[in-house]
């Protein structure tokens, strides 16, 4: 098993050797994440549900992996809350920190290397999408109530406007119907799929790479860890009991759901953080630290559930 995410990790590596090296010049990660968000993922997941449909034990495992993804969530933003005494915006960040796993960038390619298809993942990116990311904006958008009332249209619309959503919709409904793609269309959409995973991980490791633009924000090193501990070890265990011995999950659909709370913090979280205005620093060090400690503890997972 550890065979099957040694590409991941290298070509994660190669991401983050660029971006150190300067290669790519300074606005690689940004081109690069955007080719990967609007172009090559919905290509992939547009191929992948229409060839293969979602069905079987799914509905079981989605709703383990979505139980502990609000339970760890909604710890994260207690904690912070009442034990941190933070402002409800940072709350937000900080749940969205403990919960919202990185389901494109990196979840996707761990599917696709240990299960063969993203159809999982792709159900986690429409719950993440249409749910979450509407529910995270509208809060922080109460925690700035002074500019929000032209920002609701567009809150409404985010599902609508993502890509990937319009993807995995697509996606599913033509899959559900047994409807393919004529066949020039679908080799197009399948090479371009084929794009996705590798442009995903070297996008991933070029995300890593520090930046000197925290604004002077203090370093949170307790909240932090917590923050990671919580994400990348409570909300992969919590999943795996509720869908092991609350749904009796085996086989394959155990393995998804466990892998997918396992996934580190999503880089969305240091997007919004610093779109609203709240403590990128926060967002930046969880998000580099989970993905670093997901390398232990997905091939665990994998290892030890396969």
């Amino acid at each position: 098993m550890l065979a099957a995410f040694v590409p991941i990790w290298a070509l994660t590596a190669v991401g983050y050797a660029a971006g150190r090296s300067k290669v790519l010049g300074p606005a690689a990660v940004d081109v690069l994440g955007r080719f990967v968000f609007f172009v090559a993922m919905p290509a992939a997941l547009l191929n992948t549900l229409t060839r293969q449909p979602i069905g079987g034990p799914a509905g079981k495992a989605v709703a383990a992996f979505s139980i502990a993804t609000l339970v760890i969530g909604g710890a994260g933003f207690c904690a912070a809350r009442w034990v941190f005494k933070r402002p409800l915006a940072e709350q937000t960040i900080a749940g969205m920190a403990c919960g919202y796993v990185n389901a494109g960038n990196l979840g996707i390619p761990v599917m696709v290397q240990v299960l063969g298809n993203a159809g999982f993942i792709a159900v986690v990116l429409l719950i993440q999408t249409s749910i979450l990311t509407p529910l995270i904006l509208g809060t922080l958008d109460v925690a700035q109530s002074e500019h929000a009332t032209g920002r609701w249209r567009r809150l409404l619309t985010v599902p609508l406007r993502s890509p990937v959503m319009l993807a995995c919709l697509a996606g599913v409904v033509l899959g559900a119907a047994h409807v393919h793609l004529p066949r020039l269309a679908g080799d197009a959409v399948a090479l371009l799929g084929n794009a996705a995973v590798p442009s995903a991980l070297v996008a991933l490791g070029l995300s890593l790479v520090p930046r000197q633009d925290n604004d002077g924000e203090a370093r949170r090193p307790v909240e932090v860890a917590l923050a990671v501990l919580l994400k990348s070890l409570l909300q992969p265990l919590l999943c795996f009991v509720l869908a092991r011995l609350v749904f009796g999950l085996t086989g394959p659909a155990l393995v998804a759901a466990v892998l997918c709370a396992a996934l580190p913090t999503a880089q969305n979280t240091f997007v919004f953080a610093r779109a609203y205005a709240v403590d990128g620093t926060f967002a930046r060090d969880v998000i580099v630290a989970s993905t670093g400690l997901s390398m232990a503890t997905l091939t665990i997972a994998a290892t030890l559930l396969l």
